[in-house]
Parts: structure tokens; C-alpha cells; sequence
């Protein structure tokens, strides 16, 4: 698992318009608020996505960037966003290595069922490219709240 401290993985993924995306688009930005989440268009991904594009006005403010990250495909995250219309960038880590590389990819278990998945994470990542903050097993509602205020106290 990633602490903070440590370099954040570099990555190249596509977002919801198959664009390639990658962590060193963003190195004017103060942060990339890179969090990820299990599944598009489920109810706690859901008011985690809201949340964030609530704030995305406030997190622009700060000359940072949100980047919501599943292993749902480009053609999922594009639906998910329209039906919600959501305002924060979504990455399709179809192949898992985005998942892998920042430790999220876990064992997770479920009514005594145990299967791998995403555990829901947040990494703050500042302009050098160094994790401030490492959250994993979070609750998404209040989170975007939450990551808003530590961007605001990592200035």
C-alpha cells in the first residue's frame, strides 16, 4: 500500500472520451485528487461522484483536479456522467494496473463472501508528484467535503 510520502505511480489511461490521460497532464497543479471507487452507477459511487462535482468549482479554485477511477469501461463512465451529470473526469482502468499500482485492488469480503475488488481510496498528490494523502476504506458521503478541506490546509 502507497503512505504518504511516497512518488505517486505514474499512469496513462483513458478517460469517458477515450482520451489518454496521464498524472503528468497535471504537473502545474497544485493537487490531482485521484480517488477510486468500485462500480459506476451504484449508490455509494454515486454520492461520491455528486459530491465531487458539487465541488469541482471550489476544488478549480485551489488549481486542483478530481479524477474518479474504476475498472468500468470509456462507455460506462460516458453514461454514468450523463445521467448524473457529473462534472469531475473518470478513468477506465479496464485492465486493473492503475488498481494494482496504487494498492486498492484488495481482498475485500461480503456477507462471508470473500472476492477481490476495489476498496474505496483517495490520494492527494501534490505538484511534484509526491502522495500527501492516503486514504484507504473510505466513506463516500462527506468525502469530497473532506479532501476539499485537506487541499485547502496542504497550500
Amino acid at each position: 500500500m502507497l503512505m504518504k510520502g511516497h512518488s505517486a505511480p505514474a499512469f496513462s489511461v483513458a478517460n469517458q472520451h477515450h482520451q489518454t490521460i496521464n498524472l503528468a497532464d497535471y504537473k502545474g497543479r497544485n493537487h490531482v485528487i485521484l480517488y477510486f471507487y468500485p462500480k459506476d452507477d451504484t449508490p455509494g459511487c454515486t454520492i461520491e461522484a455528486r459530491q465531487f462535482t458539487a465541488l469541482a468549482g471550489e476544488f478549480a479554485r485551489a488549481n486542483s483536479v478530481v479524477l474518479g477511477v474504476s475498472k468500468d469501461s470509456c462507455d460506462s463512465h460516458q453514461a454514468f456522467i450523463e445521467k448524473y451529470q457529473l462534472g469531475v473526469m473518470l478513468l477506465a482502468d479496464s485492465d486493473g494496473r492503475l488498481c494494482q499500482d496504487y494498492g486498492v485492488w484488495q481482498q475485500k469480503e461480503k456477507d462471508g463472501v470473500k472476492k477481490m475488488g476495489i476498496v474505496r481510496s483517495t490520494f492527494i498528490i501534490n505538484k511534484q508528484g509526491i502522495i500527501e494523502e492516503a486514504l484507504y476504506g473510505v466513506n463516500p458521503d462527506g468525502h469530497a467535503q473532506a479532501m476539499l478541506q485537506r487541499v485547502s490546509q496542504l497550500k
